[in-house]
């Protein structure tokens, strides 16, 4: 089930675009605050994020520079401005989309769902699993991106590079640390509790703990 969260101030506005949402089968969280939104979308788990430009504690243009210093994740605009400058300046500074009000909650949804088929693999009947981008260091898994540490995916990148494959803390620290030497055993167990939290708030949690050996992950895993 896609995860969708909508910042939207105007309660009839938010009741409508919810009730169309959930029509589609999608899970929607809602907050009235951009500041709000903003630390539910740190806490990982949303496929894509519905913003309101004008917002009662901030503007949505800068909420949407904020999103983009840590996510990828799609972004559609809802504004009642509907000059050209205005939706230029929206594309420009990261949204997907940009949508105009008054508008039809069910044209939303399609446009949703449009976005969030681009970021499934190639084949509608690919099985749940991992797409790795590592020019700009980022992995998605069932089809949503995960906002990673940068050891979190030195880890999973080395992990996915041969699935089932049984790696050592030690060969995790030599693949994901510049200085292996500087840093300890339960680091690495520390990074993979996160990790596998992170995983678990998408899907099933693929990782084996191997005790004595190490950590080894299911695939499938594709780059892109």
């Amino acid at each position: 089930m896609s995860s969708i969260l909508l910042i939207e101030d105007e309660s009839a506005i938010a009741d409508n675009v919810i009730y169309a949402l959930q029509a589609e089968g999608m899970q929607v969280h809602w907050t009235e605050l951009g500041q709000d939104g903003l630390q539910r979308l740190r806490q990982g788990g949303i496929d894509l994020a519905i913003l309101d430009v004008g917002l009662p504690d901030s503007n949505g243009f800068e909420l949407c520079k904020a999103i983009r210093g840590f996510s990828d994740l799609p972004i559609i605009f809802l504004t009642a401005r509907a000059e050209e400058i205005d939706r230029i300046v929206g594309l420009e500074i990261g949204a997907d989309d940009y949508v105009t009000k008054p508008f039809s909650p069910r044209e939303l949804a399609a446009r949703v769902k449009a976005h969030l088929r681009r970021l499934q693999p190639a084949g509608a009947d690919n099985p749940p699993g991992f797409v790795i981008d590592r020019g700009r260091a980022r992995i998605a898994y069932c089809t949503q991106w995960l906002n990673l540490t940068p050891y979190e995916f030195r880890i999973l990148d080395l992990l996915l590079s041969q699935p089932e494959r049984v790696f050592s803390r030690t060969q995790i620290m030599d693949g994901a640390w510049h200085e292996p030497e500087t840093a300890f055993d339960r680091a690495v167990d520390t990074h993979i509790k996160t990790l596998r939290a992170k995983l678990k708030a998408i899907g099933s949690d693929p990782i084996t703990t191997h005790r004595g050996l190490g950590y080894s992950i299911q695939g499938p895993a594709r780059e892109t």
